[in-house]
């Protein structure tokens, strides 16, 4: 949408370790990324921390830039951006803090704050995944075409965005969040304690029957597939059964929002582990008291990562149907489905292109009025 665009977005991946500052200018990072500390403990120093990266951004640019846009991670007035809730990762923000107008008062510039899972979402949406299965579904004669999508990231939470029609919803309250559903077996806790980093860490140790630390996904994935020592019918077991859970929640959103699924994060390196449990969960038949059956989800569920199943997905089921009293007939395609890949251009720069697109939109739409 804005891969030509010559204006410079500033962004910002806010994490409670590191900032890491950036800036887009065509859907490209037009500088080399600058990473801070975040000190995210002390307010002062976090507040600092931030002025200081995004003034040496600017500093590197060769032109003014136009806006500032970024994601920060948990509860928010986005629209005000004003962080007001509780992060773990931020302690120093608990009390409320005014960040949009705080960076306005000291850039002079537009600034643009959103959740991350909704700008992975809308990143996807206008440079990512929709537009790449659209162009192959055109490349491959298929009329079908799609404009909704709900983007997932997969790493220290469970995060959700959702885009449709080509707009990133962000609803009344900007509290958009998968993490609170249920637990697909444990209905008192919620489901991200079974799909995040930790979550994972916790299932390892349950099934290895081991206490103390456990390893990071990176290093599970490794001991799964021999790489290195520990427990690789544990490491396999806790990825099925983080695709089980997680393809629980995903059903249910499907099942309302009806669009592609596209998702993020680290843990998607583990994916041939993590992805059949998922499919199964999601193809999961459900009961009626007549003793019925039905899918858990009624669309078509393909596997968009594999070439085979992307094929019958373009191919689809495309019947020719007489027009009752005249000659004409019509071709449609009956059969309801989506799809579920996994980011091909990764989270971080999913987010920075959504914060990208978003502060453009929103200047043009002032702009226009």
């Amino acid at each position: 949408m804005y891969e030509k665009d010559k204006r410079v977005v500033i962004t910002l991946d806010a994490g409670g370790t590191n900032f890491v500052f950036g800036a887009v200018q065509g859907d490209r990072f037009v500088v080399d990324p600058i990473t801070l500390p975040s000190r995210a403990d002390n307010l002062d120093l976090c507040l600092g921390t931030m002025v200081d990266g995004f003034r040496m951004v600017i500093e590197r640019l060769p032109e003014q830039p136009v806006a500032i846009s970024f994601a920060f991670p948990g509860p928010a007035d986005y629209p005000l951006g004003i962080i007001d809730g509780f992060l773990p990762n931020f302690p120093s923000f608990r009390n409320g803090v005014a960040l949009k107008d705080f960076l306005e008062d000291q850039f002079h510039l537009p600034t643009f704050i959103n959740n991350d899972g909704d700008l992975f979402a809308y990143g996807e949406a206008l440079a990512g995944a929709l537009p790449e299965i659209n162009a192959r579904l055109e490349a491959a004669g298929s009329p079908k075409r799609f404009h909704n999508l709900i983007g997932y990231t997969w790493g220290t939470g469970f995060g959700v965005g959702i885009v449709s029609g080509g707009r990133m919803h962000v609803g009344d309250n900007s509290c958009i969040e998968t993490f609170c559903l249920s637990h697909k077996d444990l209905p008192d806790y919620d489901v991200e304690e079974g799909v995040s980093i930790r979550g994972l860490k916790r299932l390892y140790t349950e099934y290895a029957g081991i206490e103390g630390p456990a390893p990071e996904p990176r290093e599970m994935f490794e001991i799964a597939e021999g790489m290195r020592e520990g427990n690789a019918e544990a490491a396999r077991r806790a990825f099925a059964r983080f695709g089980e859970v997680a393809g629980d929640a995903m059903a249910t959103t499907v099942s309302l929002i009806d669009g592609l699924i596209v998702i993020g994060g680290g843990i998607t390196a583990a994916r041939k582990y993590i992805m059949p449990a998922l499919f199964r969960e999601m193809h999961r038949q459900m009961r009626t008291f007549k003793g019925e059956t039905h899918n858990r989800v009624q669309m078509k569920i393909y596997d968009l990562d594999d070439p085979t199943q992307f094929e019958a997905f373009a191919r689809g089921d495309v019947r020719h149907l007489k027009v009752y009293g005249s000659n004409r007939e019509v071709t449609y395609d009956p059969q309801k489905r989506i799809g579920v890949m996994t980011s091909r251009i990764g989270a971080s720069k999913a987010i920075s292109l959504g914060a990208y697109a978003f502060a453009l939109n929103k200047i043009d739409m002032q702009e226009s009025r």
